[in-house]
């Protein structure tokens, strides 16, 4: 039986798949991360895809791998629900028999830019944002801990933000949240080794087709090229670059890299003086 990994991803559809490198199966909760599972895929990964509202989405991301040559199972669950957690584990075990990677890619936001705003955020919105972006990457943890355990080498990837590192982004509530993701990588890092790896990736701005759909293609040209031009490398990241970073530690290439939070924001954090790290 091969390898297996459970991915978790952050969107504001909450969605979930399950991907696999060659003898390795993968669950991502994130279906409208389509280039991470897409390029598992083509690694011939197993992979459960996991939506909340974006059934058409997910089923062209599962038709994707297919395409690809991996197997795939299609399951609706909210990570915000332990059951659900639960039962995307259970999908992937049942389907293959193990679980190596997991990787949290789920993620929800509230727009609030102006930061001292703040009767634009109220503790519901804290809540809704902190159950999706931190309650939800430890459900799926501790739903898929045992089968990680099982072979010794398992591998977790909270997809988080530099939002978490330099106190910036759509809100403070979601920089918070972010912030507590990369709190959280610390802390299991230390607490599951030596038998399962925890690392996050913490990309800047990333040109996804989601912003076309919040904003339209005309605003979401703006803002990418805005963005892009803030940072040293003057660009704006592209998703299948974070996925590959993703990818990377959720492969055996990363085996001796745990515990780290790595900013993946084309130099973003250079002109942030908050976003050092010590």
């Amino acid at each position: 039986m091969g390898r297996a990994t459970c991915f978790g991803a952050p969107c504001p559809a909450h969605t979930a798949a399950a991907i696999g490198f060659d003898d390795i199966d993968v669950l991502v909760d994130a279906a409208s991360r389509r280039r991470e599972v897409e390029l598992s895929g083509r690694t011939g990964t197993n992979v459960v895809v996991n939506y909340t509202r974006s059934k058409t989405e997910a089923e062209e991301t599962a038709d994707a791998v297919r395409k690809a040559g991996a197997d795939v199972r299609l399951v609706q669950a909210d990570v915000a629900n332990d059951e659900d957690c639960q039962r995307l584990a259970r999908a992937a075990s049942d389907a293959w028999g193990r679980i190596d990677i997991l990787v949290n890619n789920a993620g929800t936001t509230k727009f609030v830019t102006n930061h001292a705003d703040l009767e634009s955020l109220s503790a519901d919105d804290f809540t809704r944002i902190y159950k999706v972006n931190v309650v939800g990457p430890f459900q799926m943890i501790r739903a898929c801990i045992a089968a990680l355990r099982a072979h010794k080498d398992g591998s977790v990837v909270n997809v988080s933000s530099i939002a978490g590192v330099a106190g910036i982004g759509s809100s403070v509530a979601y920089a918070a949240s972010k912030g507590a993701l990369n709190t959280m990588t610390y802390s299991l890092a230390r607490a599951l080794a030596p038998e399962v790896r925890v690392n996050a990736v913490c990309p800047g701005y990333v040109d996804t087709p989601w912003f076309v759909k919040q904003f339209g293609s005309e605003a979401a040209e703006r803002i990418a090229d805005a963005e892009g031009k803030r940072s040293p490398l003057q660009r704006a990241a592209d998703g299948a670059e974070i996925a590959k970073t993703v990818l990377f530690f959720a492969g055996p290439e990363s085996r001796n890299i745990t515990g780290e939070t790595l900013l993946s924001d084309t130099g973003l954090h250079l002109s942030l003086p908050g976003a050092r790290r010590g």
